[in-house]
């Protein structure tokens, strides 16, 4: 092929651009490739272009989270970053695009916060550790407890009757009240950031005159089982104590408004309602801890409008309401005894079949379902809401692990939307509804159905406990110490704080009082203390 001729210049700017074939030689298009020219010379250099648009700044802010956030429960940094769009040098809330959270460690350690107490007398003889006096102390706190409604770093904390323990005198079976004049109470408690827990105030109970109530028990018509109450030495506690006993004009003091309280529920109002061990009632407190109202199982008593169902006044002695909730709505409350109760009598004592009672506020319609315990005569001793049905529950036994190494204490996810409403069961063949003893299944208690025939035999008839699963073994997790679990405080979904009644650290043996020790050897006092549990998943 043959090129066309160009000019010099033309061909020095075009060269680069354009390549023309040469001739084949003579061997072809397989020859060898010519030299390649020389580059021509650079261009001249354009004229500077126009500056872009400044870009926009990235900003970072840190913020300090105070105790209590719901990121960092104990406080600690929040890092938000993004882009300045307004470019007013500030990072403002509508421009950031990520937050990072370092949050400072929990300072409640697997041994629990120690909760503050005083000592109300130290001159008592120390059960017989010779020349040794002990503590009555102003603890206590751990009948129950329960979250500050409003307030995710407070709680209240409740006191049972006071320090007593199991004796038994010349006026019969009964117990030592060493501070007979003791007021049952409620505390509010506050958790630190540095993991130490303060006392806000007390709330002292009083009758609905405004005078305080005792823990001395009550008279039987309304709930006492007939306990004897005796002095620290062992004399029986009179309604005048400087003149000897006359049943007619100077009988055993007793208090039809005293209190065994082991259930709490703190409302938005400020008001509160207590569970306790005696009735059992139910106490519907103001602020103030003035008595407003009250339900039992007694219809003689014409303190109350709203009753319990009557079996439940089979409650086994010492061994009552110890656990109450009440749902998110505030509109219904769930009580849970702390046993089997003696319905009909106490041949039914060595059971697992609990009953738990839901009262409506509203409407005043009353529920009752049955729960099955892992082991007879276990304690169900607290219970919290996390919805309208569903429930944590503390089911334990009585022992120490310190000196039993197969101690249980645990809590339990219940749901009662599968179980059987034994209030709704119409009589109907071999189930039938009595006023005194509740649903019967062929004339005998569901007690004695569970006692002559097994759980079997409740399921046959379709009576269904409430479903349950476990939430926390104490045991396996903290190696917890003490024999009495009670209280939980629900600080959000995935944090819940357990608290132990300490008996305000007395005891008795043998009907000898003595310090409460945790451990066979005598060496460490029982206390009140709270265990914190984190990364729990309680709303699935």
């Amino acid at each position: 092929m043959k090129c066309a001729t160009k000019s010099l210049l033309t061909l020095s700017v075009i060269f680069a651009l354009t390549a023309c074939d040469g001739d084949n030689g003579k061997d072809g298009q397989a020859g060898t490739n010519g030299k390649d020219g020389n580059h021509g010379s650079a261009g001249q250099t354009g004229s500077k272009g126009t500056d872009g648009v400044n870009g926009l700044t990235s900003l970072l802010n840190q913020l300090t989270l105070p105790m209590g956030n719901e990121h960092c429960y104990f406080g600690g940094i929040a890092l938000q970053s993004g882009i300045d769009s307004n470019s007013d040098g500030k990072l403002n809330e509508p421009e950031v695009n990520q937050t990072n959270y370092v949050c400072q460690p929990s300072p409640v350690t697997s041994q629990g916060a120690v909760l503050p107490y005083t000592a109300m007398r130290s001159d008592l003889q120390n059960g017989d550790i010779a020349g040794s006096t002990f503590e009555v102390r102003n603890g206590g706190y751990g009948s129950d407890m329960v979250a500050h409604p409003t307030n995710n770093t407070q709680f209240y904390a409740l006191t049972d009757r006071g320090p007593n323990a199991t004796y038994t005198g010349d006026y019969g079976k009964g117990k030592k009240f060493p501070t007979p004049d003791y007021t049952p109470r409620i505390g509010l408690f506050e958790l630190q950031n540095n993991g130490q827990i303060v006392k806000l105030k007390e709330i002292l109970l009083k009758r609905p005159d405004g005078t305080p109530i005792t823990g001395l028990p009550n008279r039987s018509g309304l709930g006492g089982t007939g306990e004897t109450p005796y002095d620290a030495n062992g004399a029986p506690i009179l309604v005048d104590n400087t003149q000897p006993y006359d049943p007619e004009d100077n009988p055993l003091k007793l208090d039809d408004y005293g209190l065994d309280g082991e259930g709490l529920v703190a409302l938005k109002d400020g008001t509160f309602w207590i569970s306790d061990e005696y009735g059992p009632h139910i106490v519907h407190y103001d602020a103030n801890g003035v008595e407003l109202s009250r339900i039992n199982a007694f219809t003689g008593d014409d303190r109350v409008e709203l009753h319990l169902p009557a079996e439940f006044a089979n409650r086994r002695a010492n061994r009552g309401m110890e656990g109450l909730a009440i749902t998110p709505d505030e509109k219904t409350l769930v009580g849970v005894m702390q046993s089997t109760l003696y319905n009909p009598s106490k041949t039914v004592k060595n059971l697992d079949i609990v009953r738990i009672v839901t009262i409506n506020l509203e409407t005043k319609a009353v529920g009752q379902y049955l729960y099955k315990q892992e082991k007879p005569q276990n304690s169900n001793s607290g219970v919290v809401a996390l919805s309208a049905t569903e429930f944590l529950v503390i089911e334990r036994d009585g022992a120490f692990y310190n000196t039993t190494p197969d101690a249980m204490k645990r809590i339990y996810k219940i749901d009662l939307s599968g179980a059987t409403n034994l209030e709704e069961v119409a009589s109907s063949g071999q189930l039938t509804q009595d006023e005194e003893r509740g649903l019967l299944l062929q004339d005998k208690t569901l007690e004695e159905v569970v006692l002559e025939q097994g759980w079997d035999a409740l399921n046959t008839a379709g009576i269904v406990p409430v479903s349950k699963s476990m939430v926390l073994d104490l045991v396996e997790q903290v190696s917890y110490p003490h024999d009495k679990l009670e209280g939980m405080w629900l600080i959000d979904h995935t944090r819940l704080g357990v608290l132990n009644d300490d008996d305000f650290a007395t005891w008795s043996t043998n009907g000898t009082l003595e310090q409460k020790y945790l451990d066979a050897g005598k060496t460490q006092v029982d206390g009140n203390r709270l265990y914190l549990f984190e990364g729990l998943i309680l709303n699935k």
